[in-house]
This record gives structure tokens, C-alpha cells and sequence, in this order.
């Protein structure tokens, strides 16, 4: 994974065109995301936080977040590649992002000491979201 973003260019924008830059097409370690436990973690309040910052087609949640785009239709707007770039790492595309880097654990600044070098989601958790935004369409 650390070839995969190590060997992609930065710079391309939020929802503009799918390049190789906006990407990290294959599956973080090989593995097949499930869609029934990402959607569990989009909202879940303790694990993703998802719902901190987006909303989205879930009627059942309350208090969604605003500060973020709805991911009703994410799936539609963004291929499984965009989106997995997206939750890793956000900030390649977008430096000034507040979300968080989800799978990314070098070069981050005040985290505390028992979570240093870990991810907030591991390489399944990660494609599991991947699998159930990619239903959002």
C-alpha cells in the first residue's frame, strides 16, 4: 500500500475528473470489502465518525454532519479507486482537509501516544466502507 501512494502524483481536485492522481485502484492488501459492516462503521459514532461531518441516505441517525458533502450518490460521483483514496487519505487532494487520514499513520502531528503508528481503520475496515459507499447511488 505505502508503493501504491508513495508512487501516486498529488494534486488532482475534489469530484473533477478520475485520474491516476485522484486514485489507489487496488484493494488495500487484496482484500474484498463487505457493504453490510461498512455500512455499519459509516455509522457507527465511535469507530468512523462518518456522520460527525457528512450526512447521507440514512433517516434512521440523527444529528447528521454538515460540514462535509452528503454522500447520497458518492457512488455515483466517485469509483471504488476515488473513494478508497478518499478514506485513506484525503489530504492528497486536498492538503486543506479536515478529514481525517483513515489508514495513513506516517507524517501526522498530535496523536496521542497509544494510537502512534496505528490506523483509525485497518485495510479491511477500510474496504468494507469502500464496498458500501460504492452502493450509494
Amino acid at each position: 500500500m505505502r508503493a501504491t501512494l508513495a508512487a501516486m502524483c498529488v494534486g488532482a481536485a475534489l469530484g473533477g475528473p478520475a485520474t491516476a492522481a485522484d486514485r489507489i485502484d487496488a484493494p488495500l492488501d487484496g482484500l474484498s470489502g463487505d457493504p453490510a459492516r461498512g455500512r455499519a462503521i459509516v455509522l457507527n459514532r465511535q469507530k468512523g465518525l462518518c456522520l460527525l461531518c457528512h450526512s447521507g441516505p440514512f433517516p434512521e441517525q440523527r444529528s447528521q454532519g454538515d460540514l462535509a458533502p452528503d454522500l447520497s450518490g458518492v457512488g455515483a460521483r466517485f469509483d471504488p479507486g476515488q473513494l478508497r483514496l478518499r478514506i485513506v487519505d484525503s489530504r492528497r487532494l486536498d492538503p486543506a482537509s479536515i478529514m481525517p487520514a483513515y489508514h495513513r499513520t506516517e507524517g501526522l502531528a498530535r496523536v496521542a501516544a497509544p494510537y502512534r503508528g496505528k490506523p483509525i481503520l485497518g485495510a479491511q475496515e477500510v474496504e468494507d466502507v469502500v464496498a458500501f459507499l460504492s452502493t450509494l447511488r
